[in-house]
C-alpha cells in the first residue's frame, strides 16, 4: 500500500472546526475533562485501579475555570448541568480523600465556592 492510502482523509472524517459552534466545544471539553475526573477518582468501571487524587484535583480545577468562566455566554440551558457534574465531582473528591480539604479550599472551589456535604 502507498502511504496516500494508508493516510486517513481527515477532511472526511472530522468537521471543520469553523463549523463548530463555540457551546458545543466548551461543552465537548467539560464533558471530557468530567470523566477524566471521574475515572481519577476511581468512580469508572475499574475502580481504584485508576484512583488518582493528585490528577482528579487538577482536573476538576480546570473544570470549575471553564464552566465558571463561560456560563454566562453558554446560557443556563448549557451551565447548569456542567455545574450539576462539577458539584458532584467535588462532593466525590471530599469523599475520596483521606484528609479533606478545608471548606474553599477544594478543588474548583475558589471558582465555585464552599461545598458541603
Amino acid at each position: 500500500m502507498s502511504d496516500e492510502q494508508q493516510t486517513p482523509d481527515f477532511d472526511s472524517l472530522t468537521r471543520d472546526i469553523a463549523d463548530v459552534p463555540a457551546v458545543e466545544v466548551i461543552t465537548t471539553v467539560a464533558v471530557h475533562l468530567m470523566s477524566a475526573a471521574a475515572v481519577n477518582l476511581g468512580l469508572a468501571e475499574e475502580g481504584p485501579q485508576h484512583k488518582d487524587l493528585d490528577e482528579a484535583r487538577k482536573l476538576i480545577q480546570a473544570l470549575a475555570g471553564l464552566v465558571t468562566a463561560s456560563a454566562t455566554e453558554i446560557s443556563s440551558f448549557h451551565a447548569a448541568p456542567l455545574r450539576d457534574g462539577l458539584k458532584s465531582l467535588q462532593l466525590a473528591f471530599r469523599e475520596a480523600s483521606l484528609v479533606p480539604d478545608e471548606p474553599g479550599q477544594g478543588p474548583g472551589e475558589k471558582y465555585t465556592g464552599p461545598v458541603y456535604v
